[in-house]
């Protein structure tokens, strides 16, 4: 059986390549398509590791290493003119356009689908603003392809037989989008890597890309209001120097961190700090794999994954006042157990997210193959 995977882009080492990872850990014959491909190096090792990816004829416009993302327009028309006809089996890895990838009646399409676009949906309107593209002829053209977007996304949400939400939230939005049913398999997390620690110290910790969405300046907003509560911000990004501008003395701005501090920063922390409405949030689960608490936006994935006053606490609005009160709450839990909160990470490891989707897709091979084969 031919099989073929589907992705975006191969550019960082970001949830969705995980997936691709474990993907090729469970089939080390997919062939792989991608719209571009310029891998960092924690994807060559980590994911490709020297297999060939035939990408799109975006990989050859100009400038389409760093501003590959300006020719949004054409990547519908670049993810159809993949030839996949000699495959029986299509995996699609998909937060944008990679569901689309056009097959026939006699092959199988199973999408993992990580969210629909979020900036032609969800984010729709905070994704203009931010851009600054609300207004103006720039402005006018980008609503305009992202109307043609929303149209294209919407005809392409039949191609795949079967849809895999990455959190109950997605499966929602997939219902809500595209009005398909889905199964829900959560992403994987190498829990292996964040290993237990009970000795904690008195900061708070948050990290991630310092990005609009992301929210870190309402965290920082709020433990600015908290001077007696140290705050440590890991991570870079476009809000860098709005939120250095907001932070007090309390709070320390440590910038990008290689992977082995960053784990023992989040090992040790008193709690980690969480505030964006995320799809599914993998670094929550990998601090509450060090037997870290988790304070976290009661939307999203993270609604999923911490349970209140468990492994974590949860606040209710993206405002700093409320992250001051889930603070407040966190803190009146006489105590949590980190040996707990680490036991309730596992079920999101790696291993068992690879089990899972090969489960899940040696079954459908098996119903839509008309049971002539064992497995795909």
């Amino acid at each position: 059986m031919k099989k073929a995977l589907v992705h975006e882009w191969f550019v960082e080492y970001a949830g969705s390549e995980r997936c691709c990872e474990s993907f090729l850990n469970i089939w080390d014959d997919l062939d792989l398509y991608s719209i571009v491909a310029y891998p960092d190096e924690e994807i060559e090792k980590n994911v490709l590791k020297g297999k060939k990816v035939h990408t799109s004829f975006v990989q050859r416009v100009p400038f389409s290493r760093k501003k590959f993302r300006n020719y949004l327009a054409l990547f519908p028309l670049a993810v159809e003119q993949f030839d996949l006809t000699g495959y029986d089996l299509i995996l699609s890895s998909s937060h944008a356009v990679a569901k689309g990838a056009l097959t026939n009646q006699n092959q199988l399409h199973i999408c993992y689908c990580h969210t629909p676009i979020r900036y032609a949906w969800d984010l729709y309107h905070s994704y203009l603003t931010n851009a600054g593209l609300n207004k103006g002829m720039k402005g006018a053209a980008a609503k305009l392809i992202l109307h043609y977007i929303r149209q294209w996304d919407i005809a392409s949400s039949n191609r795949p037989d079967y849809f895999i939400a990455n959190s109950k939230y997605i499966a929602g939005r997939i219902k809500k989008t595209y009005n398909r049913d889905s199964v829900v398999i959560h992403p994987p997390v190498n829990t292996h890597l964040f290993p237990l620690e009970t000795n904690k110290e008195e900061y708070y910790l948050t990290a991630s890309r310092l990005v609009p969405y992301k929210k870190i300046d309402l965290i920082v907003d709020a433990f600015a209001q908290m001077p007696d509560k140290k705050l440590l911000v890991i991570g870079d990004g476009t809000a860098r120097k709005l939120i250095e501008s907001k932070a007090a003395k309390n709070i320390e701005l440590l910038g990008y961190q290689p992977a082995d501090k960053l784990n023992n920063y989040m090992r040790k922390a008193k709690a980690f700090v969480f505030a964006a409405e995320e799809d599914f949030g993998i670094t929550v689960v990998e601090a509450q794999s060090c037997g870290t608490p988790v304070i976290a936006l009661n939307k999203g994935g993270t609604a999923e994954t911490v349970i209140d006053k468990f492994n974590g606490v949860h606040f209710n609005e993206q405002t700093a006042a409320s992250i001051i009160e889930g603070v407040k709450k966190f803190e009146s839990v006489q105590s949590f157990d980190y040996t707990k909160i680490h036991e309730s990470a596992q079920k999101y490891s790696k291993n068992n997210f690879e089990d899972k989707i090969k489960i899940f897709v040696n079954e459908k091979c098996n119903i839509f193959f008309n049971n002539n084969r064992t497995s795909c």
